[in-house]
């Protein structure tokens, strides 16, 4: 029992601490002696919160690391951690009580080596080739001789007075400069932004519009070039419309922006002597070119003119030709005036013909003067003097007329009219009364049946020499009966009306 007694006697002197102030004691001595750390390991998992801060995980065979990366630090990494990839990352180790662990608060992350960052590059390279970034079909064509060229490089550097004194040498050009930072950690922001802005610049706008874009940037290592390889860079590169050369590093160095680019240079001068011909060897083969399109159109003048006169020998005079033609004219001009002049004659002879056959129109108007004069006889003459006067007149106008106008077919009219008067003669029923035959009306309305007309009705009757009026007697509506030929006698004058059916 004392033996026991005594083994629990000094736990019975520590002092009794809370869970909250162990874990902050904890927390307290780690914060202090691990307040500025290096570690390096293998990315494990990735995870990107909704709030911007990044989670991740960094490992090797028997140990795992948990890092924590603030959305504010996050925005300013120039290289984003990914799985797979060995790296560098620096920050302040703590512990999260609620959990009972502890992790990395990261401030800076960077690949291991050089080794890493061209493993990073790699993978990066086949993703973006995957998506068709690359992809020759989407290249454009460089334009001969710009009118402006815009420049993304540093404004302080000696790459953009390389790019201008090379431009002022072979082919001056109005040459806009974007200037951006070409390295750090917002250098492929920049580069990227710039490249986005020349291609939203209106075409006719205040500010010229590039026909060609340059990407510049003088040598050094990955690490320096590393903004060239960014996603952000890359994307932009692919979606410019204006046709784009990058001209990054020497010539052994390659990034990512070479691939998506419409031409590659290996230098920024490159890149000049690519965007622009020499001045003096245009005007060389313009004046070559002048000189020989000159000597070509003399050669075809010649030939021409050559053709021209062989063909000139074979063609007869042109006097001869109009000679010729003068003489088919006069002949022509005989015949047509011999053919007017019989045809002429001709017309005369019908017209001569037609006149005879007509009562000249004097006759008539004498007929019609003689008519109104025997019509004005029982006028009084004061008062119709001047209104007959006015009608002569008119009626000489008339005349006058009439003697001057072709001469009207008369007599076919005429014989027409007359055919059809006797036809309407002999088909009259006038004829029929002739004969000894009458015709009875009642209201105007012809009878042709004796049950038509009831007694007491008022007729009449039309004989041939007139007509006479009667009244139908007792038996009117009863036709009687036909009497032969032989026995018909006429009526006694005050007789039975009814016996004349």
């Amino acid at each position: 029992m004392e033996t026991a007694a005594t083994t629990t006697q000094p736990a019975d002197n520590l002092p009794e601490l809370s869970v909250s102030e162990l874990s902050g004691s904890i927390k307290r001595t780690v914060e202090q002696a691990f307040d500025r750390v290096r570690v390096r390991g293998e990315i494990g998992r990735v995870t990107l919160a909704g709030s911007g801060h990044m989670y991740l995980s960094m490992k090797e065979d028997n140990a795992v690391l948990d890092c924590v990366c603030w959305r504010n630090t996050v925005n300013r990494l120039a290289h984003m951690p990914e799985q797979g990839l060995e790296m560098v990352a620096t920050g302040r180790l703590t512990t999260y009580p609620g959990r009972s662990s502890y992790q990395l608060v990261v401030e800076s992350i960077e690949p291991a080596g050089v080794g890493a960052l061209m493993a990073l590059l790699e993978q990066r390279r086949k993703q973006l080739g995957a998506e068709g970034l690359f992809d020759e079909d989407r290249k454009q064509p460089i334009p001969y001789l710009p009118a402006v060229i815009g420049v993304v490089t540093s404004p302080t550097g000696a790459v953009i007075r390389d790019i201008l004194h090379r431009l002022r040498d072979r082919f001056p050009r109005h040459v806009l400069l974007w200037p951006v930072a070409v390295q750090g950690e917002r250098a492929a922001e920049q580069i990227a932004a710039a490249i986005l802005g020349f291609n939203a610049i209106e075409v006719g706008g205040p500010v010229p519009r590039p026909d060609l874009l340059i990407v510049a940037r003088g040598g050094g290592s990955v690490e320096d070039l590393w903004s060239f390889n960014e996603e952000i860079v890359v994307r932009a590169t692919a979606e410019s419309l204006i046709p784009l050369i990058s001209a990054v590093g020497h010539e052994t160095d390659t990034t990512l922006i070479d691939f998506a680019s419409d031409r590659r240079a290996p230098t920024p001068t490159a890149a000049a002597e690519m965007a622009v011909p020499v001045r003096a060897e245009l005007q060389a083969r313009v004046l070559e070119a002048q000189s020989r399109l000159v000597g070509s159109a003399g050669r075809l003048l010649e030939r021409l003119g050559g053709d021209l006169r062989g063909l000139a020998r074979g063609l007869p005079h042109p006097t001869r030709l109009v000679e010729q033609k003068n003489q088919d004219l006069d002949n022509a001009a005989d015949s047509l005036r011999r053919v007017m002049t019989l045809a002429l004659s001709e017309r005369r002879g019908e017209i001569r013909d037609l006149a005879h056959r007509l009562r000249h129109p004097r006759e008539t108007l004498a007929e019609k003067c003689a008519a109104l004069a025997q019509a004005a006889a029982g006028l009084r003459p004061a008062a119709l003097a001047e209104r007959l006067s006015q009608l002569n007149e008119r009626l000489d106008r008339a005349g006058r007329a009439m003697d001057r106008g072709a001469v009207g077919r008369m007599d076919e009219p005429r014989g027409k009219l007359d055919q059809l008067s006797k036809l309407l003669e002999s088909l009259s029923y006038r004829s029929v009364l002739e004969r000894g035959y009458a015709v009875v009306r009642s209201d105007g309305v012809p009878q042709t049946r004796a049950a038509q007309i009831s007694e007491g009705s008022v007729l009449a009757i039309e004989f041939a020499d007139g007509e006479v009026a009667a009244t139908a007697g007792v038996g009117a509506a009863q036709p009687s009966k036909p009497k032969p030929a032989a026995t018909t006698t006429k009526p006694k004058p005050g007789g039975n009306q009814g016996a004349l059916f």
